[in-house]
């Protein structure tokens, strides 16, 4: 694994064009750079800074080199979203199942990354699925309207937490980074 922290950059210590690209968005607080952390390294790292651009990770697999490019969720850089959209494999879009208030913008900017790509594969990670107040995953999937989005594309919903720092990840975080990795075996 290594990781990137400049504006679109591959590792370093492979080509670019061997790594398959997987984009992980959402809006700000919703925990994409900690689900990405414990993607990577199988333990938990809560992270409290926001991501001011974008975090690149590259995992290597027995299936495939990957490389997760996160961009941050502020409305300032949800403007680069889309630019990043044509030369990914699988978008993973992350949603903080106790923030109510925000599942309307959520669906709305899900809605419109998706809608010029019927057959990009979507993996939705309901995340903070351990605080209380978080919403099941039937509420997330009517909230997100997620069965509007075709019958063409493979999507997926997982609810996901991300622990105490230091612990392994939870099994359903292990079952998000093994559907991942399918995914991207099978869209190479």
């Amino acid at each position: 694994m290594c990781a990137a922290y400049a504006e679109g950059w591959p590792c370093i210590s492979e080509p670019f064009y061997s790594y398959k690209q997987i984009l992980v968005l959402g809006l700000d607080g919703a925990g994409k750079t900690s689900v990405l952390h414990s993607l990577a390294t199988s333990h938990v790292k809560r992270s409290t800074a926001p991501t001011e651009g974008i975090n690149a990770i590259c995992i290597n697999t027995e299936e495939a080199k990957m490389e997760f490019l996160e961009i941050g969720g502020s409305e300032s850089l949800r403007s680069y979203w889309k630019m990043y959209l044509p030369r990914v494999l699988v978008l993973i879009y992350v949603v903080d199942s106790a923030d109510h208030e925000r599942f309307p913008l959520a669906k709305q900017l899900l809605h419109q990354l998706i809608q010029n790509d019927s057959t990009l594969p979507v993996v939705i990670l309901a995340n903070k699925q351990d605080l209380k107040g978080a919403c099941c995953i039937t509420d997330i999937h009517d909230a997100l309207a997620l069965s509007e989005m075709g019958d063409e594309r493979k999507m997926f919903l997982i609810g996901t937490h991300v622990a105490e720092d230091g612990s392994e990840i939870s099994s359903s975080m292990k079952d998000a980074k093994e559907l991942i990795e399918q995914l991207v075996s099978e869209t190479q």
